[in-house]
């Protein structure tokens, strides 16, 4: 029994942290790991992963919080995927030329939306052809300018400026919503007997 709340041990509400860690384990593997499957496999594996944890979710936790903590459930695990690709391994930097910059604003529509950004398309010059591009929403960099651009060789990830990659954004985002998915599984009342 639980510690006052008449509530015994709950396996649904480890559950947001075991689908994590397993997807963090197959996204890791996929994006730096040496024998890696192919992208269309990972990405299969990947959605099959999320898909049953959330299910699983859905139908383990009962009372109007079971809707709210699959979508943080779901949110959180593909918040995981992103922290594993920016954990991933960019071994490789060069210094590019920037050939040419394409932007395009991408709207936002309806009361309360985000605001509409501007995405970058920014085309490179560097020593072997890769990288040849790079997207983003940051400031773009001027043509003709020199950066230093980390990528990983066997391109399982995209190039992204040299140190930008950080995963601690996404990794802190996804625990938070992860935890929050646990203690609605942990605080859901009994089912029906």
């Amino acid at each position: 029994m639980g510690a006052g709340n008449g509530r015994g041990f709950r396996p649904t509400a480890v559950l947001p942290g075991v689908a994590a860690a397993a997807l963090y384990g197959w996204a890791h593997w996929y994006f730096a790991g040496p024998g890696s499957p192919p992208a269309a496999v990972a990405v299969a594996v990947g959605a099959v992963l999320c898909g049953a944890a959330c299910a699983v979710y859905f139908v383990r936790v009962h009372g109007g919080g079971a809707l709210f903590g699959a979508l943080f459930l779901a949110v959180g695990l593909l918040l995981t995927v992103t922290t594993a690709d920016r954990a991933a391994g960019r071994a490789e930097s060069a210094v590019c030329v920037v050939r040419e910059v394409h932007s395009q604003v991408q709207g936002s529509y309806g009361e309360g939306a985000p605001p509409a950004k501007t995405v970058h398309r920014v085309d490179l010059d560097c020593p072997g052809g890769y990288p040849d591009e790079l997207k983003g929403d940051g400031p773009p960099p001027a043509r003709g300018e020199e950066i230093e651009v980390a990528y990983d060789a066997r391109r399982r990830v995209s190039p992204e400026p040299a140190g930008t990659t950080s995963p601690w954004k996404p990794a802190v985002w996804a625990v938070l919503l992860l935890g929050a998915a646990g203690l609605i599984a942990a605080r859901s009342p009994e089912p029906a007997t």
